[in-house]
């Protein structure tokens, strides 16, 4: 593997460390500010819309100026909004900078896997893929236990001041490692080659399929984080480390995902861990519908991690195929629509959880994922992308 992926694996860590910052801390932020928990729920809804409504922007950003250098200024960006949002005197000032630590989280991640889809033959493309999302993992991991415990000695403001500072330093770092590392020239691109691009993206029919389902996923899986806490305070469990550690027991599993899939890769097949890694988050989100204590819970989200990144990067691994001169953009239309999931998902849990109830919600969900997973199995095929041949010097 290049060396360049182990400093994209540490700007992943950095960008993701804010992603489930404030879901432990939700119900004192609520408590802060005079909302109701479904109304603190929505910074994860804006923060995930505003990383989706950016993404087409920030692909064809990534493809015509840099993506080592888009990457190094987006994490600037993050860490200053989270430190504002530290800083915040209002609910609406709060929200203000969610936005902004959106964008700024928004310009990182997809542009990580375009640039790991470049230096890495689709051979040995989803292990690598694989190395990217550990740092992601990671870095929820370590955000989302951190939240908790900088929650119970400082609050949720000294939650977002300690990660926004951290982000910044591992920006430095990751803009220093930039510098010298080995990275391929990206190709000459202009705004007519992104437009051919978009057609090439858009008329694979791997492509509807592909962002059809990151979208669900994100809206299914994704959309249940911001009630986890709350769920949990319904069981009598107040501490916000105990939610954190919960929320935590997801990026675990995520990390189990890239130490194994080298293993159960050439065991089970692309189609077969579509199916595995569906049926196993179905069978998880009917087990937290039942209630159970914390720790069985956190094995639970344990194994859902597990699960869902088996698909999810199966999912990748196709969206990086789509197109070869424009893959920061494919890559970044797949976090688009993953995270208009995010966007909806948590409005459309608090919908059923109101009107519904927790769990024939949880159980429908679980049944979409199922569903899911046998449907991308049958529809989605390995195939090279439209523009590879024009591009024999580049790897698709």
């Amino acid at each position: 593997m290049p060396p360049a992926l182990n400093i994209i694996t540490l700007a992943t860590f950095a960008a993701s460390l804010s992603v489930r910052a404030l879901d432990p801390v939700l119900p004192h932020v609520a408590d802060d500010f005079g909302v109701s928990i479904a109304t603190a729920a929505s910074f994860a809804a804006v923060f995930a819309f505003t990383f989706a409504v950016v993404q087409p922007a920030i692909g064809a950003a990534a493809d015509l100026f840099g993506k080592a250098r888009l990457m190094t200024i987006c994490l600037v960006l993050l860490g200053a909004a989270n430190v504002l949002g530290a800083l915040s005197t209002s609910f609406p000032m709060l929200f203000v900078t969610r936005v902004l630590a959106g964008i700024g989280s928004g310009g990182v991640f997809p542009v990580a896997l375009s640039l790991t889809s470049d230096l890495v033959g689709p051979d040995k493309r989803q292990l690598a893929i694989g190395r990217t999302l550990a740092g992601s993992m990671s870095g929820n991991l370590l955000g989302a236990t951190a939240s908790g415990l900088i929650g119970d000695l400082l609050g949720w403001r000294g939650v977002l001041a300690v990660l926004g500072g951290l982000v910044i330093i591992v920006a430095i770092a990751v803009a220093a490692g930039f510098r010298g590392a080995a990275l391929r020239r990206p190709p000459r691109t202009s705004f007519t080659a992104l437009k051919a691009g978009y057609r090439t993206i858009l008329a694979n029919p791997n492509a509807r399929i592909c962002y059809s389902a990151v979208f669900i996923e994100g809206c299914c899986v994704l959309g249940l984080f911001p009630f986890i806490a709350s769920f949990l305070f319904e069981l009598g469990e107040t501490s916000l480390s105990i939610a954190g550690i919960v929320i935590a027991g997801f990026a675990v599993g995520g990390l189990l995902y890239t130490l194994t899939v080298s293993r159960f890769l050439p065991w089970l097949g692309v189609r077969g861990m579509m199916i595995a890694g569906t049926t196993l988050v179905g069978m998880q989100l009917g087990v937290v519908a039942f209630g159970l204590g914390w720790k069985l819970q956190t094995l639970s989200l344990l194994l859902m991690g597990w699960g869902f990144y088996m698909i999810h990067g199966c999912l990748q691994v196709f969206a990086s195929e789509l197109s070869v001169e424009a893959r920061a953009t494919a890559l970044s239309l797949h976090s688009f629509f993953f995270f208009m999931g995010q966007t909806v998902g948590p409005i459309v849990y608090g919908f059923g959880l109101q009107h519904a109830g927790k769990t024939p919600t949880l159980i429908a969900a679980a049944a979409i994922m199922v569903v899911l997973g046998f449907v991308c199995a049958k529809f989605l095929k390995q195939q090279l992308p439209a523009d590879a041949a024009a591009r024999p010097d580049v790897k698709p």
